[in-house]
């Protein structure tokens, strides 16, 4: 073969070898659809949704326990703070002193008709009583004809103390050597009585009624029909030991016996009716 016809038909080869390969290789365009499959891959953004989570913010709700604040309503009990009123009993000096048992009476009468001794006892009992001391038994310090009654008998033995916890005497002797004295017989709730006393007020009530002596026995005659009276005389005592000018001598310094008073109307000379209180035997 002549080296023409070799070429020629190696070129022929060639051509039809190059012409097979190039027709394949246009098949593998459809490569091209994988594209699509990639694009899916695009919905693992589904996954944002775990936003909800977010949710568990409702757990904010347990902030509702500041409603056990209400239990400050339970401040009401303040209330009780109302039993001050009890103060009000400071216009009448409270409880006397646990010691007190005697007292000049801080009530008045207009005249000496007492209800007799029993309206009398009555008196000192009911006035002791106001001021704490209602468990012991009380007498007046007054003296009646019928039957014969002395003052002194009628009291106990003593030693005496006012309703501020302050001695008088020792015992029924010395009671009635002593004198009248403005800081020591008071009432029941720890008050002078209006007298002849340096810065005293008025008017002067310083007569208290007792128809006796000094010594505490019956002055007969001026006891005001046994004080159920409101005609004759009485008798009576200066609870200050006091008489015009602040005079102490006696017969003013005397407090069971010091002068007659009227019967009817026991302002004049310097009376209101008061009378003296003693535990009674």
């Amino acid at each position: 073969m002549r080296l023409r016809d070799v070429l020629g038909f190696l070129s022929l080869a060639a051509l039809a070898a190059a012409g097979c390969g190039g027709g394949s290789t246009g098949a593998s365009g459809s490569a091209g659809s994988g594209g699509g499959a990639a694009g899916t891959v695009g919905t693992a953004g589904a996954a944002g949704t775990s936003a909800g989570a977010g949710t568990t913010g409702g757990a904010g709700a347990a902030g509702t326990t500041g409603v056990a604040g209400t239990t400050g309503s339970g401040g009401t009990t303040g209330n009780g703070g109302t039993t001050g009123s009890g103060g009000t009993t400071g216009s009448g000096g409270g409880n006397a002193n646990a010691m007190m048992n005697f007292f000049v009476s801080s009530d008045t009468s207009a005249t000496a008709n007492l209800g007799g001794l029993t309206g009398a006892d009555a008196r000192c009992q009911r006035l002791a009583t106001a001021v704490g001391h209602g468990a012991k038994t009380w007498r007046a310090y007054l003296s009646a004809a019928s039957p014969a009654t002395n003052a002194r008998d009628r009291i106990g033995p003593g030693p005496y103390y006012n309703s501020q916890g302050m001695m008088l005497a020792a015992d029924k002797d010395a009671l009635h050597a002593r004198s009248g004295d403005p800081a020591l017989f008071i009432d029941e709730h720890g008050n002078r009585i209006n007298g002849q006393w340096s810065g005293s007020p008025t008017p002067n009530q310083h007569d208290i009624l007792t128809g006796s002596t000094v010594t505490g026995m019956i002055m007969t005659g001026n006891t005001c029909g046994d004080w159920t009276a409101t005609t004759g005389s009485s008798q009576v005592g200066h609870s200050d030991g006091l008489g015009p000018n602040m005079n102490s001598a006696p017969p003013y310094n005397q407090w069971a016996s010091t002068h007659t008073g009227m019967c009817g109307d026991t302002a004049p000379g310097g009376g209101a009716g008061r009378i003296y209180c003693f535990v009674g035997n």
